[in-house]
């Protein structure tokens, strides 16, 4: 027995002689950028480890002898030799069942945990598509419908009509693109489409997470990291109606520490479809990653962005259907200059704990000789007026921020619950300036010129403070069921100091206006296992007035606070063998003093509370994977949008359905990458959107749309080239159709286009 002892030590001391330490790091296939906690584990000596921020392990193995498992949620795991300085790249599952996302709680959860209607778009999505603006990824997604104005410009509609109101809240890494109460439709102009690794799309209140806008939906923009080697690329593209577009990044990780990327695009439009439509924009975005130790890291962020837009105005129902794209603009613009910096800490106590602490600076300016704001001196239904004047204004509608964000995760072993804590204070000092222009307008209906005058419409300063808590509570009492409570509370002040006397346009009194909410939110999911769950949760929201619905143009601040209780049931199911997946979501979500776009009879709105109003509807989304060349994806919702108690001007919309609110959207798209052909892809895309009411009468409709897409595109080495055809068929369609008693007015949608771009990619090997 002796002698078996001895000669078992000595083939294990002679096994481990021949070990040693490797190292290596681990990135995404598609990114190259580093995976955080992917678990390394050795298959013959039954030891692990994880990877750390910079997705970097060490582990002692046998080299060419050992085997090492690598795996992370949400990626096909792969085994491998051990090798000295591995560079690893695992590849994201084509049908992911149980994939991560990091929108719900700000923290990485698991899909099949959160009891939210909650959708991924992924980097590799994105690079198919090759989209020259968000919404044409955006509107892939079930029940969404992002609505293209022109010139990148946009509005929304997530479980609501299409309104230009604050009902949805933009997200920049888990932090908002704006400070709350200065919500603007367009924020989207400020993202860097350059620096997007994915999206995820929360449907439906966010509020008990993200506080007040988060109605309709949160959208939560997620940067590309830096990559763990080397890597640079530039890419061209360009249209037949005037479009042009260069993109370019650079990234690598110096050392063990230090991690940099930078990133950006100019597009610019000439001589677009329609007159009057030229615009420019420069995205630039400066991120680095610091490992301070192998549990902590400091993360800061930078975006810049310079966009300038003539504005066109829509067209009237003449100009639409004669396919006159003419312009009685001139001189209308819009110009934004923002810039957002944050620097986050993020602390790993153990693999039970962890703390974040944000603190972020944004300064951000709109100044626009707006077209939406010109009206005309005479008026048709009195009559009265100069045909040859009208009025507008110049604006400038700025605000800086300071805020910051401090949130821990504490995981427990009782019931595997866990609770997250947090608080966030901002303080955003806006200013709002708006001088009266008188406007010359010819014979032929064109505005031709203005003058600037010294009178003031606006000038004020509204200071915004808006201080949160929040707390989140998850346990799991049975295998497969896990329960979530959340609450947070939001206590809003504005201090308003008006430079204008009494009997100005506004001449709101200065002082203090303020709003407090506390926001619940209970849910559950059931994994019923074989790849099949469901979850149900009941969510509130709550959103203040804007800054400028409640001042600009008014004597007395009289908008009231928006409420909405939303119930939610929801599902997934995986079939044929895992080669497909189907999501479901159905909600009703009822709101209170909701804020409406009032169209007037001058083609002018007015903000105003509506009373009560209802939500209700169908959102699913079908992947199916019926061969290993072939991608098919469906997508949609089916709605109902009402009024249920709501009186203008002697007027009884109740019952009525919501203008700008088609019955049924719809999106689907078959993808076909032969493998005989390595980089190669086609794809065929169809946009539905249903018919719907124009105006709060019921009395016009829009008749809805649908368009075709066709994507091709070939990666040969380090080059990429593609084409797409958006609008093959040339449909005549309008993004956004209203109607007062006056006429109608339609925003035109993109004629057909055929977008080519070529690519080159250097990346380390």
């Amino acid at each position: 027995m002796k002698y078996i002892l001895m000669c078992l030590a000595l083939c294990w001391a002679i096994t481990n002689a021949f070990a040693q330490t490797i190292q290596g790091t681990i990135a995404d296939q598609e990114t190259g950028e580093a995976i955080p906690f992917a678990t390394v584990y050795n298959i013959q000596q039954k030891t692990g480890t994880t990877t750390n921020v910079l997705g970097q392990f060490s582990i002692v193995a046998q080299v060419g002898v050992d085997s090492l498992k690598i795996s992370f949620m949400g990626y096909t795991t792969v085994t491998l030799l051990a090798q000295n300085a591995l560079n690893i790249r695992l590849r994201q599952n084509a049908l992911t069942l149980n994939e991560v996302v990091v929108s719900v709680n700000r923290e990485q959860e698991k899909r099949t945990e959160a009891p939210v209607a909650i959708s991924s778009i992924s980097a590799k999505t994105i690079e198919e598509n090759k989209p020259t603006t968000i919404d044409q990824i955006l509107n892939q997604t079930p029940g969404v419908n992002m609505v293209a104005l022109g010139s990148e410009q946009h509005t929304m509609s997530i479980r609501r009509p299409i309104d230009f109101g604050a009902s949805y809240l933009y997200l920049e890494d888990g932090v908002p693109i704006r400070t709350s109460g200065v919500f603007n439709h367009n924020a989207l102009l400020e993202i860097n489409m350059a620096n997007t690794n994915r999206i995820e799309i929360i449907r439906g209140p966010a509020s008990s997470l993200y506080g007040s806008e988060a109605i309709g939906g949160a959208i939560n923009f997620i940067s590309k990291k830096p990559s763990t080697q080397f890597t640079a690329g530039v890419s061209v593209q360009g249209n037949d109606i005037g479009y042009r577009r260069t993109d370019f990044y650079t990234s690598n990780t110096f050392g063990k520490k230090l991690g940099i990327r930078v990133a950006g695009y100019y597009a610019d439009q000439k001589d677009g479809v329609i007159a009057h439509s030229d615009f420019d924009k420069l995205a630039l975005s400066l991120s680095a990653t610091y490992a301070i130790s192998q549990n902590t890291e400091l993360v800061w962020s930078n975006t810049f962005i310079d966009y300038f837009a003539q504005m066109s105005g829509s067209l009237d129902s003449t100009d639409f259907y004669s396919k006159t794209y003419t312009s009685n603009q001139t001189f209308t613009n819009r110009q934004v200059d923002a810039f957002r910096s944050k620097l986050a800490l993020n602390h790993y106590w153990n693999d039970r704990a962890k703390s974040t602490f944000t603190g972020y600076f944004r300064n951000n300016s709109i100044k626009q000789n707006p077209s939406y704001r010109v009206r005309d001196d005479f008026k048709p239904w009195i009559p009265a007026g100069n045909p040859n004047l009208a009025h507008g204004e110049v604006n400038d509608n700025s605000f800086e921020s300071y805020g910051l964000i401090a949130q821990h995760k504490q995981d427990f072993g009782w019931l595997n619950s866990s609770l997250i804590v947090g608080g966030s204070i901002d303080y955003s000092p806006n200013t709002y300036v708006a001088n009266y222009i008188q406007i010359n307008k010819n014979g032929e209906g064109i505005y031709e010129s203005f003058i600037k005058t010294d009178s003031l419409l606006a000038d004020y300063t509204a200071n915004l403070t808006n201080v949160a808590a929040y707390a989140q509570f998850k346990l799991n009492p049975l295998k497969g069921l896990n329960l979530i409570g959340a609450l947070r509370f939001d206590q809003f002040n504005y201090s308003f100091d008006n430079n204008l006397g009494a009997n100005a346009f506004t001449a709101v009194l200065d002082g203090n206006n303020n709003f407090s909410q506390f926001t619940p939110k209970i849910g559950l999911t059931y994994d019923l296992k074989n790849n099949r769950g469901v979850y149900i949760n009941y969510s509130q929201g709550f959103v203040p007035p804007q800054v400028t619905e409640l001042y600009r143009g008014n004597a007395v601040p009289t908008l009231k606070p928006v409420y909405y209780d939303n119930f939610e049931l929801g599902g997934w199911v995986a079939f044929a063998n895992k080669k497909a997946k189907l999501e479901v979501s159905i909600y009703k979500m009822d709101g209170f003093n909701e804020i409406i776009s009032v169209l007037q009879d001058d083609g002018s709105t007015l903000r105003q509370n509506a009373g009560k109003t209802t939500h209700q509807g169908i959102e699913y989304g079908l992947q199916l994977f019926p061969h290993r060349d072939l991608k098919v994806r469906i997508s949609g919702t089916n709605a109902l949008h009402k009024f249920i108690d709501f009186k203008e001007s002697g007027n009884d919309f109740s019952g009525n359905r919501m203008p700008q609110a088609p019955e049924w959207i719809a999106n689907a798209q078959i993808t076909y990458t032969p493998h005989f052909l390595k980089g190669f892809r086609i794809s065929a895309e169809w946009q539905h959107i249903d018919e719907y009411f124009m105006d709060q009468n019921n009395t016009k409709t829009y008749a809805g749309h649908d368009i075709l897409n066709l994507r091709v595109g070939y990666v040969w080495r380090a080059f990429e080239i593609w084409a797409n055809i958006l609008n093959a068929t040339d449909e005549l369609y309008s993004t956004v159709a209203r109607a007062t008693v006056w006429g109608q007015s339609f925003s035109l949608g993109r004629p057909r286009n055929i977008n080519i771009g070529i690519a080159y990619r250097f990346q380390q090997k």
